[in-house]
């Protein structure tokens, strides 16, 4: 009946009838199926056959005796029912389930009601065949009732009958059904359990009398999480887990970090302190709830499992890629990437956020995908049943916050939070489920939220009655604690000696904290951050023989393979090129960069939308074979001891993206990882990695990325969407040496800072600005000798011109080709163009130098975007200060939308700004 049920569509339907109606629809396919059982669908047909081998089976001898009683007669359209009741509860117990601690969320459900189904009250003593649950037999229907309401609808329930996977469905029954759970935990790990509550309220308790109205984001309420996350690591061994990555927004970060990742209480009563200022931290910090943590922790069987906790920002699910990207790094690193069991991803959400934030959805979608899979992620879901001040009825459209999560096709567990037996329980089965099966897997751990959304607020504002009960619901350790005393497991007196002796201990902690505080100087400004080896040269060149030799590889034609025509002539002209017949293009510079980087052992990584490709159809990476489903890839056949490159085409999805090879580039920084965006104006539906990780990380977290973005700009008359990379927004975060803006406009450059971001020997996010009409343009080429001598050139000089000139134009990108085809057409071959090849950090020293080589009375900036964007507002102030010098400004006027959806009107403001730019 499993298969019956999942494929028939009720899984997922709240108000859909599966009583009377559909038993009349079975009669029909069960006369049907007798006459022939190839008219009815296979699903059906297995059923029947199945149903019919246990009914011939057991009346073959005359009526069935069961331990001894009177044979009994079975009515097969009640037997039928049975069957549909129990998968009914199976697919929908979860709705009626005791889940809300407060007992406010208790539903009645029709659908479940007996006589949906053609049994009523009379029929409670009847026995029947129970199918396969809890492993099968003759039951009374009492008996199977009760069994399905223990295992379905008690204080933990599962979502599971919308998984595809029979297996596994199968699986999770067989965990859950008839299994007494609270039997299955011996007297200490009840303790244990026990004395992880206590930890976890007294601390939150001690914060809230010791520190009044400072912000902590209590976990009261929902502490059962920290019994669970303790279980989780001790059962980590047993199951190869060496390494876990924690991602959590602020709700009990506190508490986490030190009764799980055992912080020391001092450090967190520490940074309380008002005068409170880090050591070592050259940045300007952040608050404490958002600060990451490294952990190397003892289970208590002896064995040692790493755990780092990603440092996170206000938007809540933003650290969801970061974390999985992070955690395929660390596969990367413990040489597990084929099986993926020894990294754990575990995401603690918030039950509005999880609903609410689209990237929740994007993380999701990437957990099964090539290039982004980690073997499965633990979500967790700290449910205080309201988000800020927002009950869920305003908040999703969806009876649990889980249902995101049911586009998977992965088991949910929910469980009421004053029961930390179930919790534990559950929590362990998803983390056996995980290992087991390599999914996604999500436990909504459901509660409440002790205080309002910080402790300055005040909750009864908009709450009044749900706060009134918040107020007298006990702790969840007391009504633990009580059940432990009932069973003899626990005594009250052992429980407050606990107490005393955990308190004591914080009250220590802060004694030291307070003598630590009083013994400090006052905090003073604090020194800026800076990189004073930035600008310095870094020795990219490639010697003659290895660029020759990987080149060659590059362009050679694989054996046995149809190559597409175009391909064909495409590896035909890399081939002059590295022959040195034709100059070098980008494209094929690009190649070279990530071949000879191979060559030399450092791993590359590319992902972005049609990177494989190229947008453009300018990379072909991956060359595809026209009359067989294989591929092959160049750039994996250099030498066989290269290391190792990945390319893989994204989902449409840049948040989520970009946030993963961001994590993924903290913890592998030994290899070039570069994220594409397809054109550079989709960077925009990533600015919240931008804005929050890629160009703060550093000052907030003491975090550095190398990471690489490459971000085609370049105004073409393709519109406002496929023009702009919005440069200015890159400029405007830019300060302390954070990140590096760079633009270049020769292939050789652009190999040799694609090198130099690996080779420098420190790590700074690289956005780099890159070309679509110049990938092809002849112009716009170098020859071999720039590629085995020099390295990257921050500022160019114009190669044409070195006399001196009453006027330079200064510029940066594809518009130094159109002013270079303009000077041509005007006959002005006398003015020098210089090119700001990087922007920021700005060499001003080289800048100066090569400008006033030319001994002008004025300078020009000319570029393409409108004079609010593009580079103006950030280089104006910079050249003021640099040269004491009029200038001028070459450009569009100030726009509102990046750039005109007409190609006439493009072309007429394009030459305006290279006339402007020439103007005497």
């Amino acid at each position: 009946m499993d298969r019956h049920f999942s494929s028939s569509g009720l899984t997922n339907s709240k108000k859909r009838s599966i009583g009377l109606e559909n038993l009349s629809l079975i009669e029909e396919y069960y006369e049907r199926w007798k006459k022939d059982s190839s008219s009815v669908p296979d699903d059906w047909n297995a059923f029947f056959e199945g149903f019919e081998f246990g009914y011939n089976e057991s009346l073959k001898n005359g009526p069935i005796e069961v331990g001894g009683k009177k044979p009994i007669s079975i009515d097969l359209k009640k037997q039928r029912a049975v069957y549909e009741l129990i998968n009914a509860y199976r697919t929908l117990g979860h709705y009626i389930a005791n889940l809300d601690p407060l007992g406010f969320n208790r539903y009645e459900f029709d659908e479940l009601k007996l006589e949906r189904f053609g049994l009523n009250q009379g029929d409670l003593d009847q026995e029947f065949d129970s199918g396969d649950l809890a492993g099968g037999g003759t039951r009374k229907l009492k008996e199977i009732l009760d069994i399905l309401k223990e295992s379905y609808c008690s204080t933990l329930a599962v979502e599971f009958m919308h998984m595809d996977s029979f297996v596994q469905r199968q699986w999770i029954a067989q965990k859950i059904e008839g299994k007494l759970f609270k039997l299955k935990f011996s007297k200490e790990q009840k303790k244990q359990i026990l004395y992880d509550l206590l930890k976890a309220e007294l601390f939150e308790a001690f914060l809230h009398t010791r520190y009044v109205g400072q912000k902590r984001f209590s976990l009261e309420g929902c502490c059962t999480l920290i019994p669970m996350m303790d279980a989780v690591i001790e059962n980590c061994p047993m199951h190869g887990i060496e390494r876990i990555v924690i991602g959590m927004a602020h709700r009990g970060r506190l508490n986490l970090l030190a009764n799980i990742l055992q912080q020391d209480y001092k450090v967190i009563f520490d940074e309380f302190s008002e005068n409170y200022v880090p050591e070592g931290v050259l940045g300007d910090g952040d608050v404490r709830y958002h600060l990451g943590f490294e952990a190397a922790l003892k289970t208590r069987s002896g064995e040692i499992v790493t755990v780092g906790l990603a440092p996170n920002p206000s938007h809540l699910e933003a650290v969801n890629p970061v974390v999985e990207g992070k955690a395929r790094a660390w596969e990367r690193r413990l040489l597990d990437t084929e099986k993926r069991k020894k990294v754990l991803p575990v995401l603690i959400h918030g039950d509005a956020s999880f609903m609410g934030q689209g990237v929740v959805q994007e993380t999701l979608n990437l957990s099964r995908l090539e290039g982004y899979k980690t073997g499965g992620t633990l979500h967790i879901i700290i449910n205080n049943q309201i988000g800020f001040t927002t009950v869920p009825q305003d908040g999703r459209s969806t009876h649990h916050c889980t249902a995101v999560a049911l586009m998977l096709a992965v088991p949910i567990f929910h469980v009421n939070g004053d029961d930390p037996l179930a919790a534990v329980f559950a929590v362990l089965t998803a983390l056996e489920y995980r290992q087991l099966f390599g999914q996604d897997v999500v436990v909504d751990l459901v509660g409440y939220r002790k205080y309002g959304h910080n402790e300055g607020d005040e909750p009864s504002f908009t709450q009044p009655l749900l706060y009134k009960a918040i107020a007298q619901h006990p702790n969840i350790s007391d009504v633990f604690l009580d059940q432990l005393i009932k069973t003899g497991d626990m005594t009250r007196e052992e429980a407050n000696e606990y107490r005393k002796i955990f308190v004591a201990e914080l009250n220590q902690k802060m004694e030291e904290s307070k003598a630590w505080i009083k013994s400090e100087q006052p905090p003073t400004l604090r020194q800026r951050m800076s990189c004073p080896r930035i600008l310095d040269p870094v020795k990219t060149a490639v010697p003659l023989e290895e660029l020759l030799y990987v080149g060659r590889c590059l362009v050679q034609e694989p054996p046995d393979f149809n190559l597409n025509p175009k391909v064909r002539k495409i590896l035909a002209e890399r081939k002059a090129m590295i022959e040195g017949k034709e100059p070098i293009l980008i494209p094929f510079a690009e190649m070279l960069a990530f071949g000879t980087l191979l060559y030399e052992g450092i791993p590359v990584r590319l992902s972005g939308q049609d990177s494989r490709r190229g947008t453009f159809s300018q990379r072909h990476a991956v060359l595809y074979d026209t009359k067989a489903a294989k591929k092959y890839v160049p750039l994996e056949h250099i030498h066989p001891n290269q290391a190792i490159f990945c390319i893989y085409n994204s989902p449409l999805s840049e948040y989520a993206v970009l946030g993963f090879d961001y994590g993924y580039s903290l913890d592998y920084p030994e290899a070039l990882i570069i994220w594409e965006a397809q054109y550079g104006d989709f960077a925009n539906g990533a600015q919240v990695i931008i804005d929050l990780y890629l160009v703060s990380s550093e000052s907030k977290w003491g975090v550095a990325s190398n990471i690489v973005l490459l971000l085609p700009h370049g105004y073409e008359g393709q519109g406002p969407e496929h023009s702009s990379a919005r440069v200015e927004r890159f400029l405007q975060a830019c300060a302390e040496d954070n990140i590096v803006v760079a633009h270049c406009t020769t292939p050789a450059n652009y190999f040799h800072i694609l090198r130099r971001q690996v080779l420098r020997g420190f790590s700074k996010p690289l956005v780099l600005f890159t070309h679509k009409s110049l990938l092809r343009n002849p112009h716009c080429s170098s020859e071999i000798s720039e590629f085995v001598q020099g390295t990257f050139e921050e500022v160019l000089a114009d190669p044409q011109v070195h006399q001196p000139s009453p006027k330079v134009i200064l510029c940066c990108g594809k518009v130094y080709y159109d002013l270079l085809e303009y000077r041509k057409s005007i006959g002005k071959m006398d003015i020098p163009l210089v090119r700001i090849e990087q922007l920021y950090p700005l060499h001003e020293k080289k800048l100066k130098e090569i400008v006033l080589r030319y001994q002008p009375q004025s300078l020009v900036w000319c570029q393409e975007e409108p004079k609010n964007m593009g580079a103006w507002n950030y280089i104006f102030p910079k050249l003021q200060e640099l040269f004491a010098l009029p200038l001028t400004y070459a450009g569009r006027e100030a726009s509102a939308s990046t750039a005109t959806g007409s190609l006439a009107y493009h072309r007429l403001e394009q030459q305006k700004l290279l006339s402007d730019a020439f103007k005497e």
